[in-house]
This record gives structure tokens, sequence and C-alpha cells, in this order.
């Protein structure tokens, strides 16, 4: 970078940063409980305090691709990711059903067929291919697994390893790796489309991405990669292996459904649909080496009671919630959850077809609708809307209500101070109200200046 680019900072301030930065990431990646809810918010504060100040010349540096990558941002992204290499997941313990899912593999288990608790019982499989202190570490003993066959895979590999620590290393592994395939996509598609490829940085920087992804080993890094990767295959007028990566990145975890109306309404019925057909065709290959009548009964079952019985971090369900409970006197998740997912759905159709708005924005939307009605956002859910957020960015359309949130949905660990858990209605009020007033003057500001635009004479 030369000192006449607005991304220019002094060795000293930049190295400054990058130190502080790593340790702070080090205290949280090796030293720091999630109920350890004080020390946790603070350092993340810090660590937010920092990327805004590294990504604040973005909103003003010129947006053309002749504008080259900031090697020194872009480097420290992947710094960051590898010093939470060794660093067992402090935050989630969703790897201890990675584990357990690739151990039963590896025994050549189909893991969609029995309940971890069943498999614990004793009877159905030899005691050595269970592990009782893994089983004590599951947060859904009760439930079957709903991890797509990319993930299953991935979960394999980890199984060789002799401790859990191994394990983790080797899940951790490809997402390092998708994540720093995701920021060089990233800036090619920036680039590709005239637009400034730092804009990455807002992604590749942004703290919650590091933790999550990289830090509680969330697989969400890896179906980012393959959108992605869909994207860019098909802006290089390679539609089958277009489809082919969208089907991988659907078989990793399942949202990028979502993007085949989109598909749809953008490249037209015939086209669009073709395309469409040879995605969900790549998707059922994928799911054969483990199909049979229990895998698809068992799937539909977990989402099912996801959907009626669990609850986390939620928005506009709560609302409902709490209008159930004034009215019928009892929980209302397990009658309404249906509902809001037929309305979801709805929503997310409607928004897809709205031409007159382009597809980044209508990802944007769809992501938000979705994490909006959704009855659990943990704070990984968030990183997906990081990603398409990237693309949206610009003068004309700020997205401070998705950075903010990446922020705040952290406030949802004060859960974890409390045994049982137990949610503070003080920091779902203050995540929301923020989150939701910007995403109203965000979306206000955009239709303003799209009006304007639409209303300008032509030049002549």
């Amino acid at each position: 970078m030369t000192r006449s680019s607005p991304l220019f900072a002094t060795s000293a301030t930049r190295w400054g940063w990058l130190l502080l930065s790593a340790c702070l990431y080090g205290l949280l990646g090796y030293t720091t409980s999630r109920e350890q809810f004080p020390m946790l918010i603070g350092l993340y504060v810090l660590l937010m305090w920092g990327y805004s100040l590294r990504i604040r010349p973005l909103f003003s540096a010129p947006d053309a691709h002749e504008v080259n990558p900031d090697r020194f941002l872009f480097g420290s992204a992947a710094i960051f990711r590898l010093l939470l290499l060794l660093a067992m997941p402090a935050l989630s313990d969703d790897y201890a059903r990675f584990i357990w899912d690739g151990r039963l593999l590896l025994h050549g288990i189909n893991p969609f067929r029995y309940l971890p608790v069943e498999l614990m019982a004793g009877g159905v499989v030899p005691a050595s291919y269970v592990d009782p202190a893994l089983y004590q570490l599951l947060n859904s003993p009760n439930y079957y697994t709903v991890y797509p066959p990319i993930n299953q895979l991935f979960f394999a590999l980890s199984a060789w390893a002799d401790s859990s620590l191994g394990s983790v290393i080797v899940l951790r592994v490809p997402i390092i790796l998708a994540d720093l395939g995701t920021l060089w996509l990233m800036a090619k598609l920036l680039k590709q489309n005239n637009r400034n490829p730092n804009l990455a940085l807002l992604y590749g920087l942004n703290p919650l991405i590091i933790l999550e992804l990289t830090g509680n080993v969330h697989f969400e890094a890896v179906m980012i990669f393959f959108a992605m990767l869909a994207v860019y295959l098909w802006q290089q007028h390679k539609q089958l292996l277009s489809a082919g990566s969208l089907a991988l990145a659907i078989a990793t975890k399942l949202l990028p459904l979502i993007a085949l109306p989109v598909v749809i309404a953008y490249a037209g019925w015939k086209r669009g649909l073709r395309y469409s057909l040879l995605v969900i065709g790549f998707v059922v290959v994928l799911f054969i080496p483990f199909f049979n009548v229990s895998l698809l009964m068992n799937m539909l079952e977990s989402i099912d009671l996801y959907f009626r019985k669990f609850e986390f971090n939620a928005s506009l369900y709560y609302l409902i919630r709490e209008v159930g409970y004034w009215v019928e006197g009892y929980n209302v998740l397990g009658r309404v959850g249906l509902w809001l997912s037929l309305l979801t759905t709805v929503g997310l159709l409607s928004i897809a077809f709205i031409r007159t708005f382009p597809v980044p924005i209508r990802i944007l939307w769809m992501l938000t609708l979705y994490l909006a009605m959704a009855t659990t956002v943990h704070p990984w859910y968030i990183t997906t809307l990081v990603a398409a957020s990237v693309f949206v960015s610009s003068p004309a359309y700020s997205v401070r209500y998705v950075l903010l949130w990446s922020a705040l949905a952290w406030l949802s660990y004060s859960a974890y101070r409390h045994s049982p858990i137990h949610e503070e209605s003080t920091s779902l009020l203050l995540e929301y109200s923020i989150v939701y007033g910007l995403f109203i003057l965000d979306t206000r500001h955009y239709l303003i200046n799209q009006r304007a635009d639409a209303e300008a004479p032509a030049e002549i």
C-alpha cells in the first residue's frame, strides 16, 4: 500500500494493533470460558474496537478494482486464525457431537440412525465404540444428528486423532483453509465487480467470524466458502461446477437452500430451474451414502423438535411467546413454531422475487428475515449475514446493523453466567433494539437513495 492509500497507517500503529489483538485472541481462545462473562465481553469489546479502527477507512476508500488488497491486513486475518489452532473450544460444546458422530462413522455406524442415549444404554453397538467421557459433553444426547454429509466427512477425519484436542485440530484445519479461501474469493469477486477488494476485510477481520468459526469450530466457514465459490464459478459461466459447489454448501449446512429462489428470479424460470434441479440432484447424490428411511425420518424429527423445543437469543419469536403467555398462560413454541416457519418461507420467497433490488441486497434481507424469525440465534448464526454484507456495503447502503449485530450477539453469552442457563431481558432488549433500529435507518437511507437515482433526469 502506498501512503496515499486511505488504508495507510504507520507501521507502529499497525504492529501495535496486531500484537494487542493477538494477545486478546490468545486470552479468549485459551483462558476464558463462557461462564466468565465480564472478562469475555471485556476482551471482545477491545477486539471490536480494534476491528472498527481497521475497517473504518474502508467506507471512504476508492471503490474501484484498481485498489490493491492490503497484504498486511489480509495477513493479520490469517495470523489470528492460526493463533487459535491449538485451543479447545471454550464457548461452544458442539465439537463433542462432531467427534461423537465421527467416531461412529469410523466404526461403520450411521450417525443418523441412533440416538447417543440409545448407544450409551448398551446392546446396540460394542461398548468400546462409545466414549462415556465424550458422552457427558454432548448437549443433545436425546436428539438425532442433524449435520449433513460434508460435515460428517470432516467429523470422520477428525476421529482418526487419538485425543479430543487432536480431533479439534483436525476439524479446525479445513475451517481455517475455507475461511482463507473465502477471503481470496471475496477479493476476486469484488475486483471483478469494480469494488474495493479490501471490503473482504469486513468479514476477514471480524472477531465474531474468527472466534466463532475458527475458535469454536463451526462449519459455517466451509458452507460460506462453497457458496462463494458457487458465485465465482457462476460469474465464470461454469454453471455445472457452480451447481456442484452450491450443493457442497448445502450438504454442509442447509441454509444455502434459500439462494435457489433468488437464482430462479435472477436467471429466469427455465435457466434458474435447470440450475436448481442440478443443485438438488448433486445434494441427493451426496446424501446417498447415508440414506435410508430412518435418516430422513430422524432428521425431520430433530428439525421439528428444534423448532418446537429450542429457544435462545430470539427476537420476534420472544415477542410472540410473551403474548402467548399473556393470552394462553403457557409457552406457545410448540404451537407457533411451524407457523413461524411457514411465515418465514413466504417472506423469503417474496423477497427473492423482488427484482427491483440487486441480488446481494435480496440475500442480505432474506438472511435478516430468517434470523429475525428464528427461535434460536446463536452468535455464529450471524456469520452468514456478515459474509453477505461484504457485497452490499457501499455509500448507498450502510451495513451498520450487521456489523453491530456481530458485536452485540455476544451479549447472549450472559445467559451462561447462571446455572441453569438463564437469558437476561436487558441484554436481549439492548441487542435487538439497536440492531432493528439501525436496520430501519440503513434500509430507509438506501430506499431514499434508490428513489432519488430513479427520479434523477438522464444525462444528455
